[in-house]
Protein backbone atom coordinates (compact mmCIF):
# COMPACT_ATOMS: atom_id res chain seq x y z
CA UNK A 1 0.00 0.00 0.00
CA UNK A 2 0.89 3.79 -0.41
CA UNK A 3 0.17 6.48 1.39
CA UNK A 4 -1.20 9.23 0.39
CA UNK A 5 1.02 12.10 0.25
CA UNK A 6 3.02 14.67 -2.31
CA UNK A 7 3.18 13.54 -5.90
CA UNK A 8 5.67 13.07 -8.58
CA UNK A 9 2.55 13.50 -10.96
CA UNK A 10 0.19 16.23 -9.35
CA UNK A 11 0.58 17.65 -5.91
CA UNK A 12 -1.70 19.90 -3.83
CA UNK A 13 1.72 21.83 -2.46
CA UNK A 14 2.26 23.38 -6.13
CA UNK A 15 -1.22 24.44 -6.72
CA UNK A 16 -1.61 28.15 -7.70
CA UNK A 17 -4.25 30.54 -5.53
CA UNK A 18 -7.14 31.31 -7.57
CA UNK A 19 -7.65 34.62 -9.60
CA UNK A 20 -10.53 36.73 -11.25
CA UNK A 21 -9.94 36.16 -14.57
CA UNK A 22 -11.98 36.65 -18.00
CA UNK A 23 -12.03 33.52 -20.48
CA UNK A 24 -12.96 34.05 -24.60
CA UNK A 25 -15.02 31.13 -25.54
CA UNK A 26 -13.79 29.20 -28.12
CA UNK A 27 -16.57 26.66 -28.95
CA UNK A 28 -19.30 25.54 -27.27
CA UNK A 29 -21.04 22.25 -28.52
CA UNK A 30 -24.13 20.82 -27.30
CA UNK A 31 -23.38 17.00 -27.16
CA UNK A 32 -26.86 15.49 -26.56
CA UNK A 33 -28.81 14.42 -24.04
CA UNK A 34 -28.72 17.30 -21.90
CA UNK A 35 -24.77 17.71 -22.09
CA UNK A 36 -22.44 20.81 -23.42
CA UNK A 37 -18.81 20.90 -23.84
CA UNK A 38 -17.42 24.75 -23.49
CA UNK A 39 -13.67 25.66 -24.43
CA UNK A 40 -11.95 28.91 -23.27
CA UNK A 41 -9.39 30.74 -23.84
CA UNK A 42 -7.55 32.03 -21.06
CA UNK A 43 -3.89 31.71 -21.18
CA UNK A 44 -2.86 32.97 -17.17
CA UNK A 45 -5.35 29.81 -15.85
CA UNK A 46 -4.47 27.28 -18.63
CA UNK A 47 -1.03 27.87 -17.61
CA UNK A 48 -2.02 27.02 -13.01
CA UNK A 49 -4.68 24.60 -13.59
CA UNK A 50 -3.75 20.53 -12.00
CA UNK A 51 -5.78 17.76 -12.43
CA UNK A 52 -8.97 17.89 -10.53
CA UNK A 53 -9.48 21.57 -10.04
CA UNK A 54 -12.45 23.54 -11.22
CA UNK A 55 -13.07 27.02 -11.86
CA UNK A 56 -16.20 28.85 -10.26
CA UNK A 57 -17.83 30.39 -13.34
CA UNK A 58 -20.31 33.33 -13.78
CA UNK A 59 -22.85 31.81 -16.44
CA UNK A 60 -24.60 35.22 -16.86
CA UNK A 61 -24.65 38.82 -16.59
CA UNK A 62 -23.70 40.17 -12.76
CA UNK A 63 -26.89 42.03 -12.73
CA UNK A 64 -28.56 39.29 -14.23
CA UNK A 65 -30.80 36.24 -12.95
CA UNK A 66 -27.84 34.27 -12.33
CA UNK A 67 -26.48 36.06 -9.80
CA UNK A 68 -24.45 33.26 -8.47
CA UNK A 69 -21.30 31.43 -9.62
CA UNK A 70 -21.58 28.05 -11.14
CA UNK A 71 -18.67 25.45 -10.15
CA UNK A 72 -17.53 23.78 -13.08
CA UNK A 73 -14.68 21.06 -13.16
CA UNK A 74 -11.97 21.06 -15.81
CA UNK A 75 -11.97 18.44 -17.71
CA UNK A 76 -8.71 19.39 -19.76
CA UNK A 77 -6.36 21.94 -20.33
CA UNK A 78 -3.70 22.85 -22.53
CA UNK A 79 -0.94 25.41 -21.07
CA UNK A 80 0.48 25.71 -24.20
CA UNK A 81 -2.63 26.88 -26.11
CA UNK A 82 -4.01 28.87 -23.33
CA UNK A 83 -6.94 27.28 -23.14
CA UNK A 84 -8.83 24.70 -21.18
CA UNK A 85 -12.38 22.60 -21.19
CA UNK A 86 -15.60 22.34 -19.11
CA UNK A 87 -17.84 19.11 -20.12
CA UNK A 88 -21.36 20.22 -18.24
CA UNK A 89 -24.98 18.80 -17.60
CA UNK A 90 -27.91 21.30 -18.13
CA UNK A 91 -29.34 20.54 -14.93
CA UNK A 92 -30.89 24.24 -14.36
CA UNK A 93 -31.56 27.90 -15.63
CA UNK A 94 -28.06 28.87 -15.04
CA UNK A 95 -26.06 25.65 -16.81
CA UNK A 96 -29.24 26.59 -19.65
CA UNK A 97 -27.55 30.02 -20.03
CA UNK A 98 -24.20 28.23 -20.05
CA UNK A 99 -25.06 26.66 -22.77
CA UNK A 100 -26.40 29.40 -24.45
CA UNK A 101 -23.06 31.66 -24.73
CA UNK A 102 -21.90 32.08 -28.11
CA UNK A 103 -17.94 31.73 -29.69
CA UNK A 104 -16.30 35.33 -29.04
CA UNK A 105 -18.24 36.18 -25.95
CA UNK A 106 -15.95 36.72 -22.21
CA UNK A 107 -16.82 35.15 -18.97
CA UNK A 108 -15.86 35.90 -15.78
CA UNK A 109 -14.46 33.04 -13.51
CA UNK A 110 -12.31 32.54 -10.82
CA UNK A 111 -9.67 30.04 -10.71
CA UNK A 112 -8.40 27.66 -10.64
CA UNK A 113 -9.81 26.17 -7.07
CA UNK A 114 -9.20 23.67 -5.15
CA UNK A 115 -6.97 20.99 -3.89
CA UNK A 116 -6.14 18.71 -6.79
CA UNK A 117 -5.67 14.93 -7.30
CA UNK A 118 -2.62 13.87 -5.86
CA UNK A 119 -1.73 10.18 -6.45
CA UNK A 120 1.11 8.63 -3.84
CA UNK A 121 4.87 8.90 -4.78
CA UNK A 122 5.98 6.05 -6.85
CA UNK A 123 3.21 4.35 -7.56
CA UNK A 124 2.70 2.29 -10.70
CA UNK A 125 -0.11 1.48 -11.63
CA UNK A 126 -4.20 3.20 -10.61
CA UNK A 127 -7.79 2.36 -11.58
CA UNK A 128 -10.03 5.02 -11.85
CA UNK A 129 -13.93 5.27 -11.79
CA UNK A 130 -15.83 7.87 -13.36
CA UNK A 131 -19.53 7.55 -13.24
CA UNK A 132 -21.49 10.03 -16.00
CA UNK A 133 -20.39 13.70 -15.80
CA UNK A 134 -18.10 12.68 -13.13
CA UNK A 135 -15.76 10.85 -15.63
CA UNK A 136 -14.58 14.77 -16.74
CA UNK A 137 -12.06 15.37 -14.03
CA UNK A 138 -10.55 12.19 -14.04
CA UNK A 139 -9.42 13.08 -17.89
CA UNK A 140 -6.66 14.98 -16.88
CA UNK A 141 -5.50 12.92 -14.36
CA UNK A 142 -5.14 9.94 -15.94
CA UNK A 143 -3.20 12.23 -18.56
CA UNK A 144 -0.80 12.84 -16.15
CA UNK A 145 -0.93 9.50 -15.05
CA UNK A 146 0.24 7.93 -18.45
CA UNK A 147 2.81 10.60 -18.69
CA UNK A 148 4.37 10.26 -15.19
CA UNK A 149 4.37 6.26 -17.25
CA UNK A 150 2.22 4.83 -14.70
CA UNK A 151 -0.49 2.04 -15.71
CA UNK A 152 -3.95 3.06 -15.99
CA UNK A 153 -7.64 1.11 -15.59
CA UNK A 154 -10.43 3.25 -16.44
CA UNK A 155 -14.18 2.02 -15.56
CA UNK A 156 -16.83 4.61 -16.97
CA UNK A 157 -20.51 4.32 -16.94
CA UNK A 158 -23.06 6.05 -18.11
CA UNK A 159 -27.07 5.39 -17.96
CA UNK A 160 -27.12 4.03 -21.78
CA UNK A 161 -25.55 4.13 -25.05
CA UNK A 162 -26.57 8.22 -25.60
CA UNK A 163 -24.93 9.31 -22.68
CA UNK A 164 -21.92 7.16 -23.29
CA UNK A 165 -21.85 8.57 -26.47
CA UNK A 166 -21.87 12.12 -25.17
CA UNK A 167 -18.47 11.13 -22.84
CA UNK A 168 -16.91 10.37 -26.25
CA UNK A 169 -15.57 13.75 -26.45
CA UNK A 170 -13.26 13.30 -22.83
CA UNK A 171 -11.47 11.58 -25.51
CA UNK A 172 -10.21 8.44 -23.45
CA UNK A 173 -9.13 6.44 -26.75
CA UNK A 174 -6.03 5.69 -28.40
CA UNK A 175 -4.16 6.96 -24.93
CA UNK A 176 -2.53 4.35 -23.73
CA UNK A 177 -5.70 4.10 -20.98
CA UNK A 178 -7.27 0.38 -20.64
CA UNK A 179 -10.83 0.94 -20.91
CA UNK A 180 -13.89 -0.53 -19.18
CA UNK A 181 -17.63 0.31 -20.51
CA UNK A 182 -20.78 0.10 -18.13
CA UNK A 183 -24.75 1.12 -18.71
CA UNK A 184 -26.93 0.68 -16.40
CA UNK A 185 -29.39 -0.73 -19.48
CA UNK A 186 -26.71 -2.36 -21.01
CA UNK A 187 -27.09 -0.89 -24.25
CA UNK A 188 -23.17 -0.78 -24.36
CA UNK A 189 -20.45 -2.71 -22.56
CA UNK A 190 -21.32 -4.50 -18.97
CA UNK A 191 -24.94 -4.06 -17.83
CA UNK A 192 -24.62 -2.90 -14.21
CA UNK A 193 -22.52 -0.48 -12.40
CA UNK A 194 -19.48 0.37 -12.55
CA UNK A 195 -18.91 -1.26 -8.33
CA UNK A 196 -19.08 -4.68 -10.19
CA UNK A 197 -15.88 -4.37 -12.65
CA UNK A 198 -14.33 -1.92 -9.92
CA UNK A 199 -14.18 -5.06 -7.03
CA UNK A 200 -12.84 -7.21 -9.56
CA UNK A 201 -10.27 -4.96 -10.75
CA UNK A 202 -9.35 -4.75 -6.59
CA UNK A 203 -9.63 -8.53 -6.00
CA UNK A 204 -6.94 -8.88 -8.74
CA UNK A 205 -4.94 -6.85 -6.92
CA UNK A 206 -1.32 -4.94 -7.78
CA UNK A 207 -3.31 -1.40 -7.71
CA UNK A 208 -1.37 1.25 -6.28
CA UNK A 209 -4.06 4.30 -6.04
CA UNK A 210 -7.95 4.77 -6.85
CA UNK A 211 -9.55 7.88 -7.86
CA UNK A 212 -13.05 8.22 -8.33
CA UNK A 213 -15.83 10.94 -9.58
CA UNK A 214 -19.21 10.86 -9.54
CA UNK A 215 -22.45 9.89 -7.83
CA UNK A 216 -21.47 10.31 -3.88
CA UNK A 217 -23.18 6.38 -3.53
CA UNK A 218 -20.98 5.32 -5.77
CA UNK A 219 -17.85 6.69 -4.56
CA UNK A 220 -18.94 5.16 -1.10
CA UNK A 221 -18.76 1.95 -2.50
CA UNK A 222 -15.89 2.71 -4.25
CA UNK A 223 -13.92 3.87 -1.57
CA UNK A 224 -15.15 1.46 0.73
CA UNK A 225 -13.95 -1.66 -1.61
CA UNK A 226 -10.40 0.01 -2.09
CA UNK A 227 -10.14 0.50 1.44
CA UNK A 228 -11.06 -3.56 1.96
CA UNK A 229 -8.26 -3.58 -0.47
CA UNK A 230 -5.41 -2.12 1.61
CA UNK A 231 -5.52 0.89 -1.63
CA UNK A 232 -4.98 4.80 -0.94
CA UNK A 233 -8.27 6.42 -2.27
CA UNK A 234 -9.23 9.61 -3.40
CA UNK A 235 -12.28 10.94 -4.20
CA UNK A 236 -13.76 14.31 -6.21
CA UNK A 237 -16.85 15.75 -3.62
CA UNK A 238 -19.37 17.72 -5.81
CA UNK A 239 -21.09 19.94 -3.10
CA UNK A 240 -23.77 23.46 -4.02
CA UNK A 241 -21.00 26.48 -3.13
CA UNK A 242 -21.76 30.53 -2.91
CA UNK A 243 -18.60 31.86 -2.91
CA UNK A 244 -16.13 29.35 -4.08
CA UNK A 245 -12.95 30.82 -2.22
CA UNK A 246 -14.09 29.17 1.71
CA UNK A 247 -15.82 32.20 3.04
CA UNK A 248 -19.44 31.55 3.01
CA UNK A 249 -19.02 27.80 4.15
CA UNK A 250 -21.79 26.28 2.35
CA UNK A 251 -20.34 23.47 0.64
CA UNK A 252 -19.41 21.66 3.80
CA UNK A 253 -18.20 17.98 3.93
CA UNK A 254 -18.16 16.07 7.21
CA UNK A 255 -14.96 14.43 7.56
CA UNK A 256 -12.85 12.49 10.52
CA UNK A 257 -10.82 15.80 11.20
CA UNK A 258 -14.07 18.06 11.57
CA UNK A 259 -16.00 19.79 8.52
CA UNK A 260 -14.24 20.83 5.72
CA UNK A 261 -14.73 23.33 3.24
CA UNK A 262 -15.51 20.99 -0.83
CA UNK A 263 -14.14 24.33 -2.31
CA UNK A 264 -10.94 24.67 -1.05
CA UNK A 265 -10.20 22.05 1.56
CA UNK A 266 -11.71 19.79 -1.65
CA UNK A 267 -12.55 18.67 -3.84
CA UNK A 268 -10.48 16.05 -3.62
CA UNK A 269 -10.11 14.17 -0.41
CA UNK A 270 -8.51 11.49 1.03
CA UNK A 271 -11.62 8.67 0.71
CA UNK A 272 -10.84 7.43 4.52
CA UNK A 273 -11.41 10.85 5.84
CA UNK A 274 -14.92 11.14 4.85
CA UNK A 275 -17.54 10.80 7.05
CA UNK A 276 -20.57 9.22 4.77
Amino acid sequence: MCDGGQSAVTSAATASRPILEKGRVIDNVALGSGMGFITLEAPRVASMLLPGQFVHLRVGEPCGEHILRRPLSVCDFDADAGLFKIYYQIKGGGTAALSARGKGEELDFIGPIGRPWTPPEGCTRALLVGGGVGCAPLTPLYKALLEAGVEVQMIRGAQNATMMAALEVLDFTNTGCKMILTTDDGSVGYHGFVTVPARECLQSGGYDYVATCGPEPMQKLIAGMAAEAGVYCEVSLERRMACGIGACLSCVVDTTDGKKRACVDGPVFDASVIVW
